[in-house]
């Protein structure tokens, strides 16, 4: 689940069609005068059409220092602040003007030297819910004039399109001009002293006009152009077999463009290959709810933008396009990133186009041999491409992979990398999901970091997000008011079923349409297909159901009919790839995710809070991260105890941690310690497992952390600075390496997978035993703030060995009690583990005592213990409990030395006695 931000204003730049939304008086406004604006609230997206209220005008200007027409400048009042300057005047059913005055430039508060070309205007009711905008959803824009020589052919609009046979009102305005003029295809229609010309252009016949006006004050001379464009009916034909949807390489100098476009009475193709214009050869052939049309004569190893261009000169990009161009972001894409990324066609068209070529794509996938990692073995690293390294791109991402190798995860979850709107993103707001986001790189690069994981055992999860889109969508744009998609709309549910604003992003799916699940289906398919995408983590799988539910609620209650849609979803994506991850947050009642777990599907198990609690030193229960206690057949929950959307346990653990004594789990050292055993712990639990990147070395930056690094709720999404720097921390790197020995074991010893297994979890001690025949194992850990009494419960006497510490201890009663400090834990196994390094551990062999320089007597002991060394000079004493946690330090000359350790807590510890040169160990126990 997602809170997805978005600053400034949604921008869909689609042409102005039929009547303007808003006309100005004077026709050419000047800066330094006053201008009467009159807005029609029932033209363009018609949000405020028979609106009772009163309407203001949210409003600012475009000027020589804007960089684009988003850029507004001088905006006269907050979105939400209704004040008199802006509130509009009405004069008849939907219509309203708004003075300017004294002037444009003194209205706006414009300072000399900055020039005004444009006002900018969105109008809303009294508390923004409704909006007036340009047809199509876009911002109103009235262009001014300097006070010189003007002209301005206000109607029609430039490259508008007209219907064969009917005709056009051509009105031209000028300000201080002695004489204007009307051309036609160059013809002088007209000329006048006056400063203005209505001509009617009568049955429009031709493919187009040109029309031109001419002003002139003595020698000046000024001129507007605009282009007109008929339109014909299109031609029906059937398609040839065995098309797609999308662009369709028929060889290295043709293809065919197919686009579903139900209930739209025209669509013309257009693009490079032919300059943009809407003539007569590229009115698209219509077959049913289907427009298609083949190009001719195009030149292989050349990118070619293009657009479709509809019903209300509606110009859309091609919804299944590979690529995009982006008017408003690519500039911002450094060239290292997406080297020589083909130039936007400025001036040609408006909005994002998308991009084909004939070119066969050639990609050497060479990791023939990789087989998906088990789903009961499976550690998952979720990762946001932009802030895992510097270079904010996959290409670095890919060089990174022998840190991810070395850790050891068998799969790596990318957060969405389908194109979303901007750059700066999480993912959650995608526009076109058969495209790979340019800022992370080419597809080339996406498909080289797939490939190299592959050849290193690791499988690639892709998230993806097909429980809404945002504005920028064109299946979105086909059919929209405005406001929100129209009931013709074949893929979007008019309003949300979720009627809580918490669970409402953008514009909602509607997955019981048919054509949303053929689209679906598509978008599973070409990711497998195409990229070699293992499986697929899904966002808010509770939000794929058109049942209604309240403000107040989550979707959690059972619900058949979106059961029903997942199992469908997910047996497309077998049928394709049987062995295809499917994931999904859902976060539902038990009895919903039980039905899902049991058919197959992992589902995502938040364990934040718990886990948290335990770091922390609070009460806390791990039960419900068990599939057993869920009541699963198999375990299918995905535990994590960090995620992109909770906030970091290291933060809250130095925030909030609890403390008794001088013992303080806010403290760093210690908060990472209990972070340890909490991995323990973690790793433990039967069932795939999914780690937050750098989790793994204590990241404690919040989540809501600003990039000035002050913490605000609004900074959630804000960028968040890669820690490398924390692997030259010994804490830290202890961390790091308690992660990849437990997942060392995890996917290497079968018993990690067994399904005998308990789970006592719910107190300050917590304790898994896995059984498995010559292999159990005993995880145990006090989360604690104080000493804990621990009884293990082994399963047999004898060598049992701590796979963390690489040491053993004899057990000659398997219910001992052992003393654990806050924050010890410990992994035993009756056998040496996967990874277990005899090189440095306390054999249980009697030759390893042979070489001994240390004597420790009387041991077992109870207060005082007596050290003899043969070990010369200064020496450093060090007494470790079983987890590792250092509880006695003492430097000394003597070879023998006598301890009081009243202090320490009855158990088994190992004393290590250390000289410049050499290094002995011993182990002693205190009853």
């Amino acid at each position: 689940m997602k809170k997805v931000y978005f600053f400034g204003i949604l921008i869909f730049l689609i042409q102005w069609a039929g009547a303007q939304v808003v006309t100005s008086d004077p026709a050419i406004p000047v800066e330094t005068n006053q201008v009467l604006i009159t807005f029609y609230a029932d033209r363009g997206s018609a949000g405020l059409e028979d609106y009772s209220g009163d309407i203001y005008a949210y409003t600012g200007v475009i000027t020589d220092q804007s960089s684009s027409d988003s850029d507004w400048k001088y905006v006269k009042a907050d979105w939400d602040e209704n004040i008199a300057d802006c509130k509009l005047t009405k004069i008849g059913s939907n219509q309203y003007t708004l003075t300017i005055s004294p002037s444009i430039k003194v209205f706006y508060g414009v300072p000399d030297g900055e020039k005004i070309l444009k006002m900018a205007f969105v109008f809303r009711n009294e508390d923004g819910s409704k909006e007036g905008k340009d047809t199509g959803g876009s911002d109103i824009f009235v262009d001014v004039s300097d006070e010189v020589l003007a002209v301005s052919i206000e109607s029609p609009l430039d490259k508008s399109l007209i219907p064969v046979g009917e005709d056009v009102v051509v009105n031209v305005n000028s300000i201080l001009s002695d004489q204007l003029s009307l051309f036609i295809n160059d013809v002088e229609i007209e000329s006048t002293t006056s400063t203005s010309i209505s001509y009617t252009l009568v049955n429009v016949t031709e493919d187009s006009y040109s029309i031109k006006a001419v002003a002139s004050s003595g020698t000046n001379i000024v001129e507007d152009n605009v282009t007109l464009y008929t339109r014909g009916t299109p031609v029906e034909e059937p398609m040839p077999e065995g098309l797609s949807r999308g662009i369709n390489r028929i060889d290295d100098s043709s293809v065919t463009a197919v686009i579903y476009a139900p209930y739209k009475e025209y669509v013309y193709l257009m693009g490079d290959f032919n300059d943009w214009t809407p003539a007569s050869n590229y009115l698209m052939k219509k077959d049913g709810d289907y427009f298609w049309l083949t190009l001719n004569g195009l030149s292989v190893d050349t990118e070619y933008a293009y657009q479709y261009w509809m019903d209300g000169n509606l110009k859309i990009a091609d919804p299944y396009t590979n690529k995009i161009l982006d008017p408003w972001n690519d500039q911002y894409i450094p060239d290292r990133i997406y080297p020589n990324l083909k130039d936007y066609p400025v001036g040609k068209t408006d909005g994002i186009t998308s991009v084909f070529s004939t070119t066969i794509d050639n990609f050497n996938w060479d990791a023939d041999n990789f087989v998906a990692p088990d789903k009961e073995t499976l550690v998952i690293y979720e990762m946001l491409i932009r802030d895992f390294t510097e270079d904010q791109d996959i290409k670095t991402v890919t060089d990174t992979l022998s840190y991810l190798k070395r850790l050891g995860v068998n799969a790596i979850e990318l957060m969405p990398f389908n194109e979303f709107e901007g750059n700066d993103s999480w993912g959650y707001n995608p526009s076109f999901y058969f495209a790979t986001d340019k800022a992370y790189g080419t597809a080339v690069d996406y498909k080289t970091f797939i490939n190299e994981c592959h050849k290193n055992g690791i499988a690639v999860i892709m998230d993806m997000v097909l429980n809404h889109s945002f504005g920028q969508s064109p299946l979105v744009q086909m059919y929209f008011d405005g406001e929100k998609p129209t009931a013709e709309n074949p893929w979007y549910n008019v309003e949300h079923n979720m009627k809580n604003p918490d669970a409402q992003w953008g514009y909602d799916f509607n997955h019981e349409s048919l054509e949303t699940q053929a689209l679906v289906d598509s978008i599973c398919s070409f990711w497998m297909n195409e990229y070699k995408i293992d499986g697929f983590r899904f966002d808010f799988t509770k939000g794929f159901t058109n049942t209604e539910y309240g403000e107040s609620s989550w979707a959690s209650p059972k619900d058949d009919s979106r059961i029903a849609i997942l199992q469908r979803m997910t047996d497309e994506i077998w049928k394709r790839k049987s062995d295809a991850y499917v994931i999904f947050e859902h976060l539902s009642d038990n009895d919903e995710e039980t039905i899902l777990a049991n058919y197959g599907i992992m589902l995502w198990g938040n364990a934040n809070h718990a886990y948290n609690e335990a770091t922390m030193g609070y009460d806390s229960d791990l039960s419900w991260t068990s599939y057993v206690a869920r009541g699963w057949d198999s375990p299918q929950v995905v535990n994590y105890m960090e995620s992109h959307d909770e906030e970091r346990l290291m933060y809250k653990n130095k925030l909030y941690g609890n403390s008794e004594g001088d013992y303080d789990t806010s403290d760093e050292d210690i908060a990472l310690k209990r972070m340890e055993a909490a991995a323990a712990i973690f790793f433990s639990t039967p069932g795939p497992k999914m780690i937050w990147q750098f989790g793994e070395l204590g990241f404690d930056l919040s989540i809501n952390r600003c990039t000035d690094g002050t913490v605000d709720d609004a900074c959630r999404l804000a960028q968040k600075p890669p820690v490398w720097e924390y692997q030259d921390e010994e804490n830290r790197k202890r961390l790091f390496d308690v992660y990849k020995r437990m997942i060392d074991i995890k996917i290497g010893e079968e018993v990690f997978n067994t399904a005998d297994f308990t789970m006592d979890v719910s107190g300050d001690v917590k304790k898994i035993a896995l059984n498995m025949s010559g292999t159990d194992v005993r995880v145990a850990a006090n989360f604690g703030v104080t000493a804990q009494v621990v009884c293990p419960y082994f399963s047999t006497e004898g060598w049992w060995y701590n796979n963390i510490l690489n040491d053993s201890i004899y057990v000659s009663d398997v219910d001992v009690p052992l003393t654990f400090q806050p924050g010890e834990y410990v992994v035993y196994s009756q056998k040496k583990l996967t990874g277990f390094d005899t090189n440095t551990s306390i054999e249980d062999d009697e030759n390893t005592y042979k070489a001994k320089l240390i004597n420790c007597y009387p041991n077992p002991f109870s207060t005082a213990l007596r050290i003899e060394t043969d070990l010369g000079g200064e020496k450093t004493m060090e007494i470790y409990s079983i987890s590792g946690v250092c509880v006695k330090k003492k430097r000394f000359n003597e070879e023998k030395i006598t301890l009081q350790l009243n202090e320490l807590a009855k158990g088994q510890y190992l004393i290590k006695v250390a000289n410049a040169s050499s290094v002995s160990y011993s182990k002693i126990v205190k009853y």
